[in-house]
């Protein structure tokens, strides 16, 4: 079922940002993205970035000890949204990088929140092409434990994520 919702120019924009491993200056790498959530525009139209919830590789070290704990802090607890995770981990043979698209539907969220959400999920998938990990969660035992995350990732190849062991 699909609901007519659209996706607005700058989400894909965003993701193209964090997909794309362009050699990039020191800068232009502390300016990109490790985690960013979308919503829905106020008038239930298109899907959006959402203000103010983002996690840049530069706030790494500097404000953030953990990007993904902080990350998970981003999810409201009553509503849902859409999310790219930059995942940085390391299997027994190499490092690796994968954006994982996360369906946020919280337990506490609306029915209709729900509804819309999951109708329009196909909406923001099909801009994000190379997509290679989908998760839905349902609420913040399903995210919370990186070992969860790491197993998304790979299961038990997975010795370390975002620099910590699994």
């Amino acid at each position: 079922m699909a609901s007519g919702v659209t996706v607005n120019d700058e989400v894909i924009r965003v993701f193209n940002d964090m997909k794309v491993r362009k050699s990039s200056t020191s800068d232009e790498v502390k300016k990109r993205k490790k985690g960013v959530l979308f919503c829905l525009s106020e008038d239930k139209k298109k899907i959006i970035v959402e203000e103010g919830k983002q996690i840049l590789v530069g706030d790494i070290g500097e404000t953030v000890e953990d990007p993904y704990g902080c990350f998970v802090k981003l999810l409201p607890l009553n509503d849902c949204r859409y999310a790219l995770y930059d995942a940085t981990y390391e299997t027994k043979e190499s490092k690796k990088e994968d954006l994982i698209f996360i369906f946020w539907a919280p337990e506490g969220a609306p029915l209709k929140s729900k509804m819309i959400y999951a109708s329009s999920k196909d909406a923001i998938k099909k801009k994000f092409t190379g997509i290679k990990h989908e998760w839905q969660v349902n609420g913040l035992d399903d995210i919370q434990d990186r070992a969860t995350l790491a197993d998304k990732l790979g299961g038990n190849m997975i010795v370390s994520l975002e620099g910590k062991p699994v």
